[in-house]
């Protein structure tokens, strides 16, 4: 028989493939601004309503051969892909942190990047309606982690120094949150408008300023400064092989928020 720990992990990828083909109605539905719960799940080709038997995740894209059962059009790769990564990544934040206040948020957090990265890749743009609750998510998070009780006593030692600020953000991680989404946003509102300023044109969107916050809401300071520079490195490493690979076309857009949103799952 296999213990609890295995069936666990069984579970928690079992039940992220369902969150992954919620998921999918979100990455297809919003961009167009359509109602995510109604109407139900229907192809996008013949309209037609899918029935529950064929909208088990993973399983009846392979059931299917990736086809709808009534007009028999080509079922998008992308809705196995998104549930199996988000199974995965349910899976591995479950491993990792056990069943936990902690697991509970950071789910929350995976679901959203997920739903993010593969909007913004499809359509280039990264919606509030995810960013703006998942800030405030993010804060209640840290909100709840912090130790109301001896939170003034530490305000009260604070003596207005760098190194007593930056202890006292490690100390109350509300603060921290907060100056998380600041820093976040505001570093990357002022690269956005300087680029803008110089090339006189937009190089950078609002949305990913709005993700960066978000994550900063999350994962404090630190946090921001790790995404923000492992995203950079891993947009310039795919920036520079596309613009080999198309013999130096420089004018190809790349969206920055799936690397901001792969280095916030990897922190």
């Amino acid at each position: 028989m296999p213990s609890a720990e295995i069936v666990t992990y069984i579970l928690s990828f079992i039940f992220g493939s369902i969150i992954g083909s919620f998921l999918n109605v979100c990455i297809y539905r919003l961009p167009r601004e359509e109602s995510i719960v109604y109407p139900g799940s229907h192809c996008t080709s013949c309209d037609q309503s899918i029935s529950f038997y064929n909208n088990i995740p993973i399983l009846s894209y392979l059931f299917l051969n990736g086809k709808c059962s009534k007009c028999k059009s080509k079922i998008s790769p992308r809705y196995p892909i998104v549930e199996i990564l988000t199974g995965l990544l349910f899976l591995t934040t479950v491993w990792s942190f056990g069943l936990t206040t902690q697991t509970f948020f950071y789910l929350i957090f995976i679901s959203s990047i997920v739903a993010i990265t593969f909007i913004d890749l499809e359509h280039m743009i990264i919606p509030n309606v995810i960013t703006y609750p998942g800030i405030i998510v993010g804060i209640l998070y840290n909100a709840l982690k912090t130790d109301w009780d001896n939170s003034w006593e530490s305000i009260s030692k604070f003596s207005f120094g760098i190194q007593d600020f930056f202890s006292l953000l490690n100390e109350l991680p509300i603060l921290n949150s907060l100056f998380g989404v600041i820093l976040g946003g505001g570093i990357l509102l002022v690269i956005a408008y300087s680029y803008e300023i110089i090339k006189k044109r937009q190089g950078m969107g609002m949305g990913d300023v709005k993700l960066l916050a978000m994550i900063g809401a999350f994962f404090g300071w630190e946090g921001v400064l790790f995404v923000i520079f492992l995203g950079s490195i891993l947009g310039s490493v795919i920036g520079i092989s596309i613009i080999i690979a198309k013999r130096g076309d420089l004018k190809y857009a790349l969206p920055f928020g799936p690397f901001l949103s792969i280095a916030a799952v990897i922190y």
